[in-house]
């Protein structure tokens, strides 16, 4: 269970969860907690300590002085130790899922298996590390016009520093480590805050890796009020890079942050275009797939379907089909469409709902919802003028809009503000390439739903949907910068074989 065994100290007398500090389990000197509240019940679960601003800079600088020590520990020793906290997050998945699954109401089989996906990413990240970070690079001279050999660069990647780790609620241990593994392996301190909802998850998780051996202060996990202590840990001036996974949050956190690098991922408006030759029974499966699995819940869900009017009506059925196999309930039982994460996102997802009954959206199924639980719903006959086509519900509800032409389609994509993902269903390889080219996304997914991962792939959004690229490679590059040496001969010197 969750809060027992070893991870008994992760709990205060009075059952609210330390934050971790100097590599010790610490109660904050605020005296406050903050609660999470079930999405099923709706009820307090969990309290996480309630951190004030002196803790968070305290913690901040001693990030900084072990960052300077660590960055001297050699690659092997780094990939050792990210091995064994690989181990320890798969040997702890019962207990970290069970954390997942009554935060965010994540099915337990998805639960368990985010905690072993985890464990492969930061094994994988450790072996790509020492690849990526033990290769330099050498130039001479006289490769530029007008100069003789006389000059050799060196060029090396060495860490930036701190970095600032901020994962979202529907993925709050997977995508911690997608941050904090490459931060570690490239010489990085990491300081994690977790979002509210899964913080228990995400300090699960962190004492895995206090179990490895990691040294103290290199890694920090802080929780508390994003209104007492976000602005003062994303302005932090020790503060060397951030790497955000979320919504909105982060454009204000890129106007805020100084001249650091940011790694940030913003949320997506994928769509998922049918081509008149498309198999409708792969698109059909992978649209279900796609839009509803962990309730619609994810950055690269399916979030609008453009379907060629010729075979719309067949497309419909084959999904609405799909929908009425898709059992709805509690995340104990593995339901495939369980509660939405907070009763305002619930609320949320209803306005969309509301605003394309008044326009005349053709419900697929009755909606229907109990607390923050919301049936599958698809919507179809959906036009331009409705919220719903252009808005990222979050949630069970997906948008069917029938277009006439592969332009009217690809137009509809590109005028969102998003740009995360998107995906084509077609035999026709030369349609599908085309189309992806012409698609203003990160990615494009042929004959397959949105989908982030396998960890190691390049993830990325345009537009809104956020700056640089993920995947292991990209975020080691990324949390590293280049430092060249150069050696001046006093004369030219020709290697002559």
């Amino acid at each position: 269970m969750a809060g027992t065994g070893v991870f008994a100290e992760l709990v205060d007398g009075d059952g609210v969860f330390k934050y971790y500090s100097s590599g010790e389990w610490k109660k904050s000197s605020s005296g406050k907690s903050v609660p999470i509240i079930n999405p099923s019940t709706r009820q307090p679960h969990f309290k996480v300590q309630a951190c004030t601003q002196e803790e968070v800079n305290k913690l901040i600088e001693e990030a900084k002085t072990a960052q300077k020590s660590w960055a001297k520990t050699p690659l092997w020793k780094r990939a050792e130790l990210l091995h064994k906290a690989a181990a320890l997050l798969k040997e702890h998945k019962v207990p970290i899922a069970e954390c997942l699954v009554k935060e965010i109401a994540k099915p337990a089989k998805d639960a368990a298996t985010e905690a072993v996906r985890s464990g492969d990413l930061v094994s994988y990240c450790a072996e790509e590390g020492v690849r990526v970070l033990g290769e330099g690079k050498f130039m001479v001279s006289d490769s530029f016009p007008g100069n003789e050999r006389t000059k050799y660069c060196l060029t090396a990647k060495i860490p930036l520093g701190v970095i600032l780790a901020i994962p979202p609620f529907n993925y709050p241990v997977n995508l911690a480590v997608s941050k904090i593994a490459p931060a570690l392996i490239a010489g990085n301190s990491i300081v994690l805050k977790p979002p509210t909802q899964g913080a228990v998850a995400a300090l699960h998780m962190v004492h895995c890796f206090h179990l490895a051996g990691f040294p103290k202060g290199l890694i920090s996990c802080v929780t508390g009020r994003g209104s007492e202590i976000g602005d003062f840990l994303t302005m932090h001036p020790m503060v060397n890079c951030i790497s955000f996974t979320g919504g909105d949050t982060g454009i204000a956190i890129s106007k805020k942050a100084g001249m650091i690098p940011l790694q940030m991922e913003l949320g997506g408006k994928d769509a998922c275009i049918i081509l008149d030759d498309a198999d409708l029974d792969l698109a059909a499966a992978n649209i279900v797939k796609g839009g509803f699995s962990y309730s619609g819940q994810r950055c690269t869900a399916v979030k609008v379907v453009l379907v060629m009017e010729s075979v719309a009506n067949a497309l419909v059925e084959k999904v609405k089909a799909k929908v009425a196999k898709l059992t709805v309930g509690l995340p104990e039982d593995d339901s495939d469409i369980t509660p939405v994460v907070t009763e305002s996102s619930a609320n949320f997802i209803e306005g969309l709902v509301v605003d394309a009954k008044q326009k005349g959206a053709t419900f697929c199924q009755e909606y229907r919802r109990e607390g923050n639980l919301i049936w599958p719903l698809l919507l179809d006959n959906v036009r331009p003028d409705m919220r719903i086509a252009w808005e990222e519900p979050f949630g069970p509800v997906l948008p069917v809009i029938r277009i006439t032409s592969v332009e009217e389609g690809i137009h509809h994509c590109n005028a969102s503000n998003f740009g995360l993902q998107g995906c084509v269903f077609t035999r026709d390889i030369s349609k599908a390439i085309l189309i992806s080219d012409a698609m203003e996304t990160g990615t494009v997914q042929i004959n397959s739903a949105p989908a982030r991962g396998p960890d190691h792939f390049p993830f990325q959004g345009l537009k809104d949907s956020g700056i640089g690229s993920q995947g292991i490679t990209n975020s080691i590059n990324m949390m590293t910068k280049i430092k060249t040496t150069v050696i001046n001969l006093p004369t030219p010197s020709y290697t002559m074989g």
